[in-house]
């Protein structure tokens, strides 16, 4: 029966298979989805390792997706609602067609009814922009998470993340190093974090701050532990990554290092976050192997100022 599954439950699907990040920036969207269909089985499609972080934004349920380079796992006819929080272009909407949804939210286009897309506004207005569109109440403000149900180890740390999923946003080992041996210095508990693959990154930094090996976490925690490290942290210092858009739903104090991307699209909300740029230096190649010209023209000093800023240092 169409918009049904075997529990009798309508099922809402979200389309949205990319990153940590972009999910974080959906939750204003996902919320108001949560509001809007409380009958409806809530499926949100994208990759199997963010299920932790699916978990604590509450009510959906991880439906493991690889890409837009497959179809969706769902048989066609079993949706009533599918919503495309992936993007406007015809990979997404054909993922979506194919699942044959009584009702589809999305973008407008020549198959679809919906508002057109805007360059340059913040993501997190995007999508709730859409959203009210097609008449469902939603907030952008609305972006905070559920706190994981483990311990943060160890709690009250000032993170230090090293990694970014392109060199783009790779800001320099080095600075990262001033500027943690200068937390450290100020009593900060400094530790290093990112992913398996940055490990050694992550260990560089750290001898080059001269602070011991055993506060490098890269590598070592699953997504909910490193969720639980940033909900307690005493400060966040991170390119623009997963990593600062959980201090962002955490409201954890952050200063976020922009390069290829803008903070007018990205950037944290009001509160205790700063953003940093060289605006006009900005080449905004996201998938370039070296650091974005308006990253790099980001000093260590800039950041620790900003901590002073902060009232942290």
């Amino acid at each position: 029966m169409g918009g049904f599954r075997g529990n009798g439950r309508p099922v809402l699907l979200v389309l949205r298979a990319l990153k940590l990040g972009d999910l974080l920036v959906a939750v204003p969207a996902l919320h108001a989805l949560r509001r809007a269909y409380p009958q409806h089985q809530l499926l949100y499609a994208a990759q199997n390792w963010l299920g932790d972080a699916v978990a604590l934004v509450g009510g959906f349920e991880l439906l493991a997706t690889h890409g837009l380079d497959e179809p969706l796992a769902l048989r066609p006819g079993t949706v009533d609602i599918a919503v495309n929080l992936h993007g406007r272009g015809p990979e997404s909407q054909l993922r979506i067609e194919e699942l044959l949804p009584n009702t589809t939210i999305s973008h407008g286009s020549e198959r679809t009814v919906g508002p057109p897309w805007r360059d340059g506004i913040h993501e997190r207005e995007r999508w709730t922009r859409l959203l009210k569109w097609h008449g469902i109440d939603a907030d952008p403000q609305d972006l905070f998470i559920a706190n994981p149900d483990v311990p943060a180890q160890p709690p009250g740390a000032t993170i230090v993340h090293v990694g970014a999923a392109y060199g783009s946003r790779l800001w320099p080992a080095g600075r990262f190093a001033d500027v943690s041996r200068r937390l450290q210095t100020a009593g900060h508990t400094v530790v290093f974090t990112g992913g398996a693959a940055e490990r050694d990154r992550a260990l560089d930094v750290a001898g080059r701050a001269g602070i011991a090996s055993p506060a490098v976490l890269a590598g070592t925690q699953s997504l909910r532990e490193f969720a639980a490290l940033v909900a307690s942290a005493r400060l966040v210092v991170s390119a623009d990554t997963g990593a600062a858009h959980l201090a962002s739903a955490y409201g954890r104090p952050s200063v976020v290092l922009f390069g290829p991307a803008t903070p007018e699209e990205w950037g944290p909300p009001p509160g205790p976050h700063i953003a940093l740029t060289k605006a006009e230096l900005r080449r905004g190649d996201i998938f370039a192997s070296d650091p974005d010209p308006a990253l790099l023209g980001v000093s260590a000093q800039e950041v620790l100022d900003a901590v002073r800023d902060l009232r942290l240092l």
